[in-house]
């Protein structure tokens, strides 16, 4: 028995002369690997609760009193990583460490940024611009550079943004800051959009009008408020050019389909009631004196 408890001990004594080596000073203070673990499982415990105390904050207390859910996880989202510095600023110190001698440190990290971190610095502050600013918000309709999607999350390093062809693209927040971006939703979700549309010489411009508007006000995803029209546009080379002037909100993501239900239902229309939709035509015009030199 006594040799077990003696045995117990020595393993003890020689963990704790193991923990306790130092792997190096820092001017005055001793970076050991008791250090090292318990600035690991206080960094890991550290991510986790400011994690789920973000999400606590947002779904019991933010969503109660505002309605704008983005206006909410922005908040949450800056909740958090305020916790997460402060809290590595309170285990540094708790390790031992004066936080004022590592000065030097952050001089050099400084350097690092400036020369080889800018991108995700800059990435990083357009980030926090998104945030507080709120040029666009998750739901919205947005296209930015090549881009056309829908807005599915927004982080404080790149905001991902689902196609219609349900792709993810990750974009960097900068993006979203230097460039144009044009938001359909940022006011609300009815857009107009405009489709040309062209009829015969031979028909009656107000009788287009009519049937048109007819398959309008059919359709259920074009608004009564605001109302549709048809706009004369002028007259082409061999149409009457026309142009549909539509509102919705159920098809901000889906244009190409609107567009497509819509001139199917036009379609239908014209020939039920004998509208004729033209195709190009060019008159050629041979002078007399031309043919008599051609034949000479």
């Amino acid at each position: 028995m006594e040799s077990f408890e003696t045995g117990i001990k020595d393993f003890w004594a020689k963990l704790n002369e193991l923990l306790n080596v130092v792997i190096f000073d820092i001017k005055g203070s001793d970076f050991t690997l008791l250090t090292l673990l318990f600035i690991i499982i206080s960094s890991i415990l550290l991510v986790f609760l400011s994690k789920r105390l973000s999400k606590l904050l947002v779904k019991r207390v933010l969503n109660r009193y505002i309605k704008d859910t983005g206006v909410s996880d922005s908040i949450g989202t800056i909740f958090r990583y305020s916790i997460i510095v402060i809290g590595f600023i309170t285990i540094f110190q708790s390790a031992g460490f004066d936080l004022s001698t590592l000065g030097l440190l952050a001089g050099a990290l400084g350097v690092g940024i400036g020369f080889g971190l800018q991108n995700v610095t800059n990435n990083f502050i357009s980030g926090i611009i998104i945030l507080f600013e709120r040029p666009i918000k998750v739901g919205d309709r947005i296209e930015v550079g090549d881009i056309n999607g829908d807005v599915y999350s927004i982080s404080m390093r790149s905001t991902t943004v689902i196609t219609n062809d349900n792709i993810s693209v990750i974009v960097p927040n900068s993006e979203f800051i230097n460039s144009q971006v044009i938001n359909w939703s940022h006011n609300d979700r009815r857009v107009r959009f405009k489709f040309p549309l062209g009829v015969s010489y031979n028909e009656d411009p107000e009788r287009v009008r009519n049937l048109v508007l007819e398959v309008l006000h059919e359709h259920p995803g074009v608004l009564d408020e605001p109302k549709p029209d048809l706009w004369f546009e002028g007259y082409g080379d061999s149409s009457l050019d026309f142009n549909l002037a539509v509102w919705t909100s159920d098809y901000i993501q889906r244009p190409g389909v609107f567009k497509s239900e819509l001139y199917y239902a036009i379609f239908k229309k014209f020939g039920e009631h004998n509208i004729e939709i033209p195709f190009p035509q060019r008159d050629l015009h041979l002078k007399s004196g031309w043919k008599e030199k051609m034949e000479s």
